[in-house]
């Protein structure tokens, strides 16, 4: 059996970071909601029906991070997902989720049927 090989501390950290940003639900329905397109702040305050301040605090987050990018058009701007890869790794986690929310289910059916007999 070969050993892997030691990862560096700084891209574990990066990797970490990465992730995190997917950890907030806040994030999490801005990228849906930018699914369909690019949205102006604006649009996405009132879809998430929360304040101005907090969505804009996720969007920087996220733009820093490079799976957002933004543009300016008079006062407003703009947001789109830079990454489409986020998508894929969303579809896989929540493929996983759902096998696994499955299975219980089984389960449960299984262990209610097996207290009828």
């Amino acid at each position: 059996m070969q050993l892997a090989k030691p990862v560096p501390q700084e891209v574990v950290q990066q990797v970490a970071e990465y992730f995190s940003i997917l950890s907030e639900p806040m994030r999490l329905r801005i990228l849906n909601l930018l699914r369909d397109g690019e949205k102006c702040v604006q649009e996405l305050v009132e879809a998430t029906q929360t304040s101005q301040a907090n969505v804009s605090k996720h969007l920087k987050v996220m733009l820093q991070a490079g799976i957002l990018s933004r543009r300016s058009e008079g006062t407003s701007a703009y947001y789109s997902v830079a990454d489409p890869l986020i998508y894929e790794l969303c579809t896989l986690v929540c493929n996983r989720l759902a096998t696994r929310i499955e299975q219980q289910a089984r389960h449960f059916r299984d262990f209610s049927l097996a207290n009828r007999e």
